[in-house]
């Protein structure tokens, strides 16, 4: 499971909107499974249907978050008009094992639907979101 507050959330759900109709996306930084930090990245693909963390944001953010203490615990992206569940895309570019992959459907865009996952060598575990 990971804990995310309530306000992350919020703040994932406001970038994803305002970035419609492309794909947003970020990390999330904490320890372990609690979520302390978001950081909104710019997608460099400027897609509906593909995400890109810009490098020099990507690595101001790991920067950051060792500098406070904390690691990179999730990445997120935003699907604007399709179920939150990876796609093949996103199974094929999971390259770190250790991480949760959050994904924030827009398809119903008065009910946001965020779910996260674990995605190891292909295979996809749905990790509960617990809100703190």
């Amino acid at each position: 499971m990971i804990y995310i507050p309530q306000q992350i959330i919020d703040g994932i759900i406001a970038q994803a909107r305002n970035e419609l109709p492309d794909e947003a996306c970020g990390l999330l930084a904490g320890n372990a499974d609690r979520v302390e930090k978001q950081f909104p990245l710019t997608n460099v693909d400027h897609s509906p249907e593909h995400f890109s963390f810009d490098p020099k944001e990507q690595f101001a953010a790991l920067r950051e978050a060792r500098k406070l203490g904390m690691q990179i615990v999730a990445n997120y992206h935003s699907h604007p008009s399709s179920p939150a569940r990876p796609s093949e895309e996103d199974i094929r570019l999971a390259f770190d094992p250790n991480i949760i992959y959050l994904i924030l459907s827009l398809q119903d865009a008065a009910n946001p639907s965020l779910k996260a996952f674990s995605i190891r060598e292909g295979k996809v575990e749905i990790i509960e979101i617990i809100i703190s």
